[in-house]
């Protein structure tokens, strides 16, 4: 039977603080005193899930101004819980927005993969749904995935879709990822997120709808390498007939499955078991694998491979 993965995960959020302001955010709060996630709560929070079978521990922030006299602590707090996390045999996935190449070469000491969403490398989006959002200019987003290609850190990127954006762009944008993976080889997945709003009526939108989306991965899949896995958040498809036609378009992994997510809090996942069901009925089996994909292990320091090498053995299946 034909292997569809996930990862079990955790999310912590260090900060919803962000000085984007992107018109179809879910994630993003104003600044507020307090907010930030206090070390402690989040040691308390991995000792609970401990025994769970949870292997990646996605490490998740609101952008911090780069020139922010906090972003110093803020990278500190990041570093800190990523420890935390692997003194606890965890396995740290780092997604907190654009980092500079020294950044990326700290968080890369505790870290086992890291992440940032192109969305859409179009300049047209600065005009309307990014056009308060700096670090949301194209080149931005693609120099990070230069710089984790230069570091060599197994990387996951993607593209948000429906925010404004024409096919022609998005198909463009997954070119240019494709660009980067042919110099550096580092890319190991790369997302097709169909955005869903909380409030569609707000937006004057609709959901990207079946067949655009079915459509696109079968593109998606003609542009990038088959050595990049297409990947999926199936909480955003909540009709199983539809994301089987994902699936047999050409999805091959269904991401980080947590309690919650952060980015997307009003779209919940399926459990485990009904995801398994559904894929059955295509003769597809769900299973679990790391965050870091073995080909990729390694890039990665004595130390984080011989944790990877711990998973590995005690991986199980759903």
């Amino acid at each position: 039977m034909k292997k569809i993965t996930y990862s079990p995960s955790y999310t912590i959020v260090i900060t919803y603080e962000c000085f984007n302001y992107c018109t179809y955010c879910n994630f993003r709060i104003n600044p507020q005193l307090g907010d930030w996630l206090k070390l402690t709560k989040a040691k308390k929070t991995l000792e609970e899930i401990s025994n769970k079978s949870i292997s990646e521990i996605l490490i998740l922030s609101g952008e911090i101004h780069p020139r922010s006299p906090e972003r110093k602590l803020w990278l500190q707090n990041i570093y800190y819980l990523c420890e935390i996390a692997l003194s606890m045999n965890f396995l740290p996935h780092i997604n907190v927005g654009l980092l500079t190449y020294t950044e990326m070469k700290i968080l890369q000491k505790v870290s086992i993969s890291m992440g940032l969403m192109i969305e859409q490398s179009t300049p047209i989006l600065l005009d309307n749904a990014h056009y308060n959002a700096p670090s949301k200019i194209p080149n931005l987003r693609l120099q990070h995935l230069e710089f984790a290609g230069k570091l060599q850190i197994p990387f996951t990127t993607g593209v948000l879709l429906n925010i404004g954006e024409k096919e022609k762009n998005s198909l463009d944008t997954l070119r240019k990822i494709n660009l980067v993976e042919q110099q550096w080889n580092n890319i190991q997945e790369v997302i097709l997120q169909p955005h869903s709003p909380e409030v569609e009526k707000k937006l004057h939108k609709s959901i990207f709808n079946q067949y655009q989306l079915v459509k696109f991965i079968n593109k998606a899949k003609n542009i990038l390498p088959a050595s990049i896995k297409l990947q999926l958040p199936p909480n955003l498809i909540q009709d199983p007939n539809y994301l089987l036609r994902c699936v047999q378009a050409g999805i091959q992994d269904l991401g980080g499955i947590s309690p919650k997510d952060e980015i997307n809090p009003n779209y919940s996942h399926f459990s485990k078991e009904k995801l398994s069901k559904i894929l059955k009925t295509k003769k597809l089996t769900l299973t679990t694998r790391l965050p870091i994909y073995s080909n990729y292990k390694n890039r990665l320091s004595e130390n984080l491979q011989k944790l990877v090498n711990f998973w590995q053995r005690n991986k199980k299946s759903t």
